[in-house]
């Protein structure tokens, strides 16, 4: 049976931390942890539980007898316990203040009426340029929250711009195609205590053109504060660029520390060790320095991938004994932010044999996406895959995985 042994790090040299190097890594800035909202009556404040029962009575009156209504295919009026999710999710984007929060409910119902955001999802809107690049669900968190990814890089192109935001209709329809986007991460929540009740943002601002998307950008800012409230459990902010992270640091303290909890701030070509910290590695798309393709899902559930580190000055040996003559190893491999040596070579277990240069050693620039390749073995071995790191100060997250497939003629 094969096997991978830990990564194997070389002697490094010891390297003193310039005071610039401090300083950027300050720059990177962290939130405090932040803690999901209980969703168990048991566990509310008896303020609260008034607050939504109130809630409850307002609505039943503002309907009258009979009267019914619904949201995300849940009655608000029945005793299920998902109504009571979706219900305090309003009360606490309004600090369970019953009347605002019944204004906030009554609009959003009306918004939800006159958009017909019920059936949007349905749709086609001609927009398959945008799929899996501006907006787009893509695998989960390491709780089990789905991710929605934002990258508006490409409105860099005027072209663009005009063909999405040219005129008020292109501007509607865009907006359709965003508010779709997060119905369908809506439609992936439990709506039940101790369940996934909310999402997280990935937002990408690498190559953001903010004059041309601050109108559109204000728009979906204010779709999503009124109609889903409570739906982000996590605003992850990547490719930050400097300037937006003084600026975070300057209005910082006028923000509640709830709000400040939900945000993290992440500087340009820190991408990875950001998003490992909430997602794995087989979650993460191969452009911000994960292992998880377009069409991986198509194959299941994705193969979970082995984390390490690769320190400033070191090089990292991964083995992979046991390997069969005449199977096939293939393997994934990633180094956040890249920047160093990579090499594969296949070393036979009989002596006299030859060691084969599999992929020769090259170096790897830091926008480089994910190492993914395949060698059929004629005789038995192992696989050695090195990371030479030694030429940087910095340390790296890492990650790999692999799968050797026996012969067909065994």
């Amino acid at each position: 049976m094969e096997k991978a042994s830990s990564p194997e790090a070389s002697p490094k040299p010891h390297h003193k931390k310039s005071f610039v190097t401090t300083l950027m890594e300050a720059a990177t800035l962290r939130s405090p942890s932040f803690k999901e909202d209980t969703y168990f009556i048991s566990h509310l404040k008896s303020s609260e539980k008034k607050s939504l029962q109130e809630l409850k009575d307002k609505l039943t009156a503002s309907l009258g007898p009979g009267g019914q209504c619904t949201m995300w295919g849940i009655p608000l009026l029945s005793d299920d316990e998902k109504a009571d999710v979706i219900l305090l999710k309003f009360l606490r984007a309004r600090d369970f203040k019953v009347s605002d929060s019944f204004h906030m409910l009554e609009k959003c119902l009306a918004w939800r009426k006159e958009f017909k955001a019920d059936s949007v999802t349905e749709e086609e809107l001609g927009l398959e340029e945008l799929e899996g690049v501006v907006a787009y669900m893509h695998g989960y968190d390491r709780e089990g929250h789905p991710v929605c990814y934002n990258a508006y890089g490409v409105f860099r192109d005027k072209d663009m711009c005009e063909r999405m935001f040219g005129d008020e209709e292109k501007l509607n329809k865009f907006l359709r195609w965003r508010v779709q986007v997060m119905e369908r991460g809506i439609n992936l929540l439990h709506f039940k205590p101790g369940g996934i009740n909310s999402i997280i943002q990935v937002t990408d601002l690498k190559d953001m053109p903010k004059r041309d998307l601050r109108v559109v950008s204000n728009q979906i800012l204010s779709l999503f504060q009124d109609n889903y409230p409570e739906m982000v459990a996590r605003k992850i902010f990547i490719n930050v660029p400097w300037y937006f992270s003084m600026l975070y640091s300057m209005f910082s303290p006028f923000l509640t520390q709830r709000t400040k909890s939900k945000f993290v701030i992440s500087r340009q070509g820190y991408a990875a060790e950001t998003l490992y910290k909430f997602i794995r590695p087989e979650d993460v798309p191969v452009q911000y320095g994960g292992l998880s393709r377009t069409n991986d899902s198509q194959n299941g559930p994705p193969k979970p991938a082995s984390e390490f580190t690769v320190k400033g000055g070191e090089k990292v040996n991964i083995q992979i004994e046991g390997i069969e003559g005449g199977a096939t190893i293939t393997w994934d491999l990633v180094v956040g932010g890249w920047d160093l040596e990579y090499s594969a070579e296949f070393v036979p277990n009989a002596e006299g044999s030859y060691t084969i240069a599999v992929e020769k050693v090259r170096k790897l620039s830091p926008w480089e996406e994910a190492i993914h390749n395949s060698f059929t073995s004629r005789e038995a071995g192992k696989m050695i895959l090195s990371v030479d790191n030694t030429a940087s100060r910095r340390k790296k997250v890492a990650a790999y995985r692999y799968i050797v497939r026996k012969s067909c003629l065994d």
